[in-house]
């Protein structure tokens, strides 16, 4: 893919600094505004000719538009800023707030090398914060779904805040729920995605699959692993390890409340940003709900009896694919 250079100036305004981070979809960079002294920004380019599964170009456009036209009205202090969006060069662009600081990834990484977990008090004083933010989104007129959260989309500012970044995947749900507009095609990482979530845009994904995405990121950060992925868990049923196995540090209500927005059927992870919050911060009410139901396989096939030709499939098409090409890491953070 070809990159920006450092010095290239975009829409007379913006001159690339540096490439954050690249994937499969496109690039993001650090830029400075020309028009606003001193100021930094991002800067996420698009490239929709990657992208089109299935779309023509002037759709992906139009619903780049549509899309970067939401984003930009979206106004939270756990969110950065969108200010402006452009076409160029064939190419798509949306300019944000520029977060310094680390992500969680990182973070993750750095209490990995030193041989310590991080720890769960301040996890869950991050995940107050993504809650705000999520509860933020999912409360839009339309809501508005992330899809791609993980630890390396998520910045700890300097001054403590955390950013919910990389709205590569957001998804805006009509209100008869049950159409979709995107600004690109995308199924998110593959540990933080729910099974329901890799019929792309054809499957039916609500607020519940961010909760999913969230409980594996919780998973992820407590446990220092990743959960094992909902294909794998579909394919083969028990095989998500105890989160307190992996980290006996960790509370049971937590655990309990992880494995619940972990759940592979939506209807059985909370409904609610608000629910997963009172499983979370709420100890009367989490210690009075039964426990997450244990489904035999032929319940979960039953469940997911429309992904379950797709699932195959794909772990079948992954599988030989590894055999010819080497892996590719996909995602943006910025």
């Amino acid at each position: 893919m070809d990159l920006l250079e450092p010095g290239t100036v975009l829409h007379d305004r913006y001159v690339i600094a540096e490439l954050v981070g690249q994937g499969g979809m496109g690039a993001v960079y650090r830029a400075t505004d020309q028009h606003l002294r001193g100021r930094v920004c991002a800067i996420k380019e698009i490239r929709p000719d990657l992208l089109s599964g299935g779309l023509l170009l002037d759709q992906m456009v139009e619903q780049f538009y549509q899309e970067a036209s939401i984003l930009a009205q979206l106004d939270h202090p756990n969110l950065p800023k969108v200010f402006d969006y452009f076409s160029e060069g064939g190419r798509e662009y949306l300019v944000m707030d520029y977060v310094p600081g680390p992500n969680l990834h990182e973070l993750l990484l750095e209490a990995k090398a030193a041989g310590r977990t991080l720890d769960e008090v301040q996890v869950l004083r991050w995940t107050a914060q993504l809650l705000d933010a999520l509860e933020y989104l999912h409360g839009q007129t339309p809501p508005i779904l992330h899809r791609d959260i993980k630890p390396g989309n998520i910045k700890l500012a300097p001054n403590g805040r955390i950013k919910l970044v990389d709205f590569g995947l957001v998804k805006v749900l009509q209100p008869d729920d049950s159409r979709t507009v995107t600004v690109v095609q995308g199924r998110g990482t593959v540990a933080y995605t729910p099974l329901e979530q890799y019929g792309g845009d054809s499957g039916h994904t609500d607020v519940r699959s961010d909760i999913y995405s969230l409980g594996a990121t919780l998973y992820h950060l407590l446990a220092g692993e990743p959960p094992t992925d909902a294909k794998e868990r579909f394919l083969r049923p028990g095989s998500l390890v105890p989160l307190r196995q992996l980290n006996p540090k960790v509370s049971e209500r937590t655990e309990r409340a992880v494995f619940q927005a972990l759940a592979m059927h939506p209807d059985e992870r909370p409904a609610t940003v608000a629910e997963l919050r009172r499983l979370l911060f709420d100890t009367e009410r989490f210690e009075s709900m039964d426990p997450v139901p244990l489904l035999s396989w032929r319940e979960v096939f039953w469940q997911h009896r429309h992904l379950a030709v797709a699932v195959a499939v794909a772990a079948l098409l992954a599988a030989v694919l590894s055999l010819a090409a080497p892996s590719t890491t996909f995602g943006l953070g910025f």
